[in-house]
């Protein structure tokens, strides 16, 4: 129920004068019944600040949004990456706020943090224990309204190189990692500002200066052009206080008004390719002009992608992949504020032409064309969407983005109704509607994308070039813009004091025997959002998998997910999809898992199909067949992503040829593997003894108990698990490089196995603690030095690892490839400085303070109160483990800290060193250093 009201009626008796004439309340919107809704109250403050308040006592925790509508479509030619490049330095400090502190003070109150730039907007937020909220926005305020003075050339150069090690490490450095940007050069006009990517051009970025960047900010930084969102264990009243106290002061900037910009027009096929250096195979890409987000024809044409090429039931999966002309397809509509784009993706199988890949798509869309959706298709279309839209409300944070987003766009934060009744209202005339409109008979740009191996498997010969002619470029109004400081009548350096500490309470549970005692079930009942979850662990998992056949239990979960004695594949997905619900099955290091998630409504008729998936799978040669062909060619594909080489490498060499946990499935063990191993992992690893199950959410334990009884009827047969052979010994400091030609960064792995298995108070847990200053949080000495300081990454962590088996030490970052011999030697120097000199008494303080006080954010979603429950199951830990830690973590003296870092932070003289780049460039710097180094193929064998 949504309800209009004026100031008198809706304030609080309780605010100050002051703010009664500040404050100006828009709408307050409760729930009525079991409708869909998120409640708030807007308010809209005299500089022109929106202001939405969501009041939600469930958990201990606030999550703070500060929306700026601008994203890289207020940019133009020559000045790309502006919007994304202003997110970074908006966390470099301001007038009241140290450089590096914004992170520290966020952390040190055992928040989380981040901000995020896409074509149409930028956010900053946080999710913080809720007696930190003041200090959350007096942080948001302070950059909103003190930031400039505080830019200096200094940071500004430290963060264009870190945002270029962003564009290295997500876009240039790893396959297809420029398609979209080539794709979108060549949809929109010259100029239109969908027509580059958000990250922008590293030419652009090189030119930019620090006035340009200011200049940015008081253009679109204003409060006038922001929503700021406030949810969770908050009171209404309070919130206004002291957002009136921080942010009112704050003098509105430009006008500015909404871009409106006509839909691109392609007036015949645009045929254009592009070499992708990286990419082990082409890929197709098809793009047809589609409206805005929000328009009336959004909801049909997500449809109609859902028909066309979502899951083993759409129409390109059965002509594509099934076929195995293509190792995968994905077909979306991505709309945003200006336009919408719909995207069709083929990866075919090696030795397929693009051409015709290209005539299959279009015979499949006129498959469509000539039968339309079936009456199952939009049942499922719309089930699932209102089930996402139900999931997407499981915690504070994911309503908050919600208000947020639909007041930034929409002028409606209450838009949450509309959006459901919308896409669960979708008809078969809606869809051939947006299909006859958009797609058939339309003209689309065809992207073809090339290997170094095969530079000609085009499409169609390349018959489009972008035309430059009459560009003009938009006038924002930067001239003459004023920098107008806040003028306060307090205080404003002054940090605010963190409230009383909230109580947390961890999530009460209950637990249960089947089968006389061999599954064990352990659950939480939460009736705050009409979802279930529940996770099955049966025993085997990679481990299991024998020398040469490496990569059989991830191919048995494969087959798994496929068909069962009473629906095919695809049948299968149809009836899971009908009831919004989701079933996975994966592994892990030594179970085979099956996740289940659904709404409470739709719990019986989804356990169901869970028993059909468990209890009567079938195993067909030509589905096998068809797996492990596409398994081969993903692995293939990802042996060009450098990260993935650097860490496969890594084990390999941390555990030896002998380990399992070195082994990595390849192409020859992968063929080696036959149906006949599939069928015999079902018959020896599903069975009933050493289950495990996990339950969270909107059932009660008697009805979750019966309708998990069809597991007693697996055989009760025991599984051993191998025994796992020791990790080689490391005498000496020994790099091992991994050539690949021209990478813009190294990817670095550095660390030893500790032999530290997991446990949740002992050495394990105390050792996590010592790490979290050297390399585990954000202002961690390993990332502040890399990327704060030196620009070099756009990351760097370093951390413990361990479970019952193993246990590991890593650090790991992306470097920029120029800066990867001096960074090796900063790395091992940082580290034997925190090995013999320890922390300090204010990293301990951090320390304790961030850890402990994060342990508020902890039990929100039913995935993190399933993987806390699945803890205590699977390492038989009490309930109160979560307190225990806090005391040692409380009674840690600085002594005892850094005898621990001394003991268990590697010694600099004994660790694996992987570096994976260009040997051409760093063979002889990375030698100089005088570490013996080896060469290694890409699976990790010497050359």
């Amino acid at each position: 129920m949504k309800k209009v009201l004026t100031l008198a009626m809706g304030l609080s008796l309780s605010i100050p004068a002051s703010v009664w004439a500040q404050a100006k309340l828009v709408e307050k919107v409760t729930r009525s019944g079991n409708e869909v809704v998120i409640p708030y109250e807007k308010y809209k403050l005299p500089n022109g600040l929106t202001v939405i308040i969501h009041e939600d006592h469930s958990d201990p925790i606030v999550h703070v949004d500060v929306t700026y509508h601008v994203g890289s479509a207020r940019e133009q030619i020559g000045k790309s990456g502006f919007a994304h490049f202003f997110e970074h330095m908006m966390f470099q400090g301001s007038d009241n706020v140290a450089d590096e502190q914004h992170f520290k003070l966020i952390t040190e109150a055992g928040g989380t943090l981040n901000g995020t730039t896409n074509r149409d907007r930028t956010n900053y937020f946080e999710t913080v224990p809720s007696n930190q909220l003041e200090k959350m926005l007096w942080l948001e305020a302070d950059r909103m309204g003190f930031l400039l003075n505080a830019v200096t050339q200094q940071k500004f150069e430290v963060q264009r190189a870190t945002v270029k090690n962003e564009r290295g490490q997500n876009y240039d450095n790893r396959p297809y990692g420029l398609v979209s940007e080539v794709s979108a050069k060549n949809v929109y006009p010259y100029g239109h500002p969908y027509s580059w990517l958000t990250i922008g051009y590293i030419e652009d970025l090189n030119r930019v200066n620090v006035d340009d960047l200011k200049n940015f900010f008081l253009r679109w930084y204003g409060p006038n052009n922001a929503v700021l969102t406030v949810g969770g264990d908050v009171k209404t009243a309070d919130v206004l206080k002291m957002v009136e106290k921080y942010f009112g002061s704050i003098p509105a900037g430009p006008a500015v008004s909404p871009v409106k910009l006509a839909l691109p027009k392609i007036s015949k096929d645009r045929y254009v390719s592009m070499t992708d250096n990286y990419a082990k195979v082409p890929m197709l890409r098809m793009v047809f002009p589609t409206p805005p987000q929000f328009s009336k024809d959004e909801a049909p044409l997500d449809c109609f992608a859902e028909i066309l090429g979502q899951g083993n039931n759409s129409i390109l999966y059965k002509n594509l992949v099934k076929t195995q002309k293509a190792v995968n397809v994905s077909v979306f509509n991505s709309a945003t504020e200006l336009s919408g784009e719909f995207t069709i993706s083929v990866t075919p199988f090696p030795g397929q032409k693009l051409s015709d890949i290209e005539k299959a798509v279009r015979e499949s869309i006129e498959e469509f064309a000539q039968r339309g959706p079936t009456a199952d298709e939009i049942e499922k279309f719309r089930n699932q969407q209102e089930s996402g839209i139900i999931y997407d409300l499981e915690s504070v944070s994911q309503k908050v983005s919600k208000l947020a987003s639909f007041q930034t766009f929409t002028g409606n934060a209450n838009n949450i109704g509309n959006e459901l009744k919308r896409y669960t209202s979708v008809n078969r005339e809606d869809v051939m509607r947006v299909f006859d409109q958009y797609i058939k008979g339309q003209h689309c740009l065809v992207l073809s994308v090339l290997t170094k191996t095969e530079p000609d498997n085009r499409a169609a010969a390349d018959n489009y070039t972008v035309d430059s002619n009459g560009y003009k470029a938009p006038d924002y109004g930067y001239a003459s813009l004023k920098y107008n400081k806040a003028k306060d009548n307090f205080d404003r350096s002054k940090v605010p004091v963190a409230g009383t500490n909230p109580k947390v309470n961890v999530p009460a549970l209950w637990m249960d025997k089947m089968n006389n005692g061999s599954i064990k079930v352990i659950g939480t009942a939460d009736a705050e959002m009409p979802v279930v979850n529940i996770q099955i662990q049966l025993k085997g998992g990679q481990l299991t998998d024998p020398e040469n056949k490496t990569g059989l239990a991830n191919l048995f979960a494969a087959m798994m997910n496929e068909d069962t004695k009473n629906y095919s594949a695809e049948a299968f997905t149809t009836e899971l999809q009908k009831l919004g619900s989701e079933i996975s099955v994966g592994v892990g290091n030594d179970a085979v898992e099956v996740n289940v998630k659904c709404l409470s409504k739709n719990f019986r008729q989804t356990m169901a199909l869970v028993e059909e998936r468990m209890l009567r799978p079938v195993f067909l040669d030509k589905t096998f067949e068809s797996r492990r062909k596409r398994t081969v060619e993903g692995i293939k594909s990802a042996m060009n992503q450098p990260a993935y080489v650097a860490s496969r490498v890594y084990e390999h060499v941390l555990y030896g040829d002998n380990n399992i946990l070195g082994m990595n499935p390849s192409e020859k063990t992968l063929n080696n593997i036959t149906l006949d191993d599939i069928n015999a992992y079902y018959n020896n690893y599903f069975n009933s003894r050493d289950v495990k199950v996990v339950v969270v959410g909107d059932v009660q334990p008697k009805d979750a108990v019966a309708a998990l009884g069809f597991l007693n009827q697996l055989p009760a047969k025991e599984v051993t698990m191998p025994a796992i052979a020791s990790a080689p010994a490391v005498n000496g400091t020994t790099v091992y490089f991994v050539d690949v030609p021209k990478a813009a960064q190294t990817e670095f792995r550095v660390g030893v196995v500790t032999g530290l298995h997991y446990d949740a108070t002992g050495d394990f847990y105390k050792s996590g603690v010592v790490n979290y200053p050297f390399g585990g949080a954000f202002n961690s000495r390993l990332n502040l030095y890399l990327r704060e300081d030196k620009g070099w990454t756009y990351g760097a962590r370093s951390g413990f690892n361990g479970d019952e088996y193993t246990g590991t030490f890593t650090f790991s970052a992306g470097i920029k490839a120029a800066a990867t011999d001096s960074a090796l030697a900063d790395v091992l120097r940082i580290m034997k400085d925190y090995r013999s000199g320890g922390m300090t008494a204010e990293e301990l303080a951090f320390t304790k303070s961030s850890i402990g006080q994060s342990e508020a954010r902890k039990y929100e979603s039913g995935g993190q109160k399933a993987a806390f429950l699945s803890r205590i199951l699977s390492y038989n830990l009490s309930a109160s483990y979560p307190a225990d830690q806090n005391r040692i973590l409380e009674e840690m003296t600085l002594d005892q800290a850094n005898a621990l870092a001394s003991g268990r932070v590697p010694a600099t003289d004994k660790l694996v060193v992987v570096l994976v780049g260009d040997k051409e460039k760093l063979w002889d710097r990375v030698k100089v250093l005088g570490y013996p180094v080896v060469e290694l193929d890409r699976e990790g064998n010497r050359k």
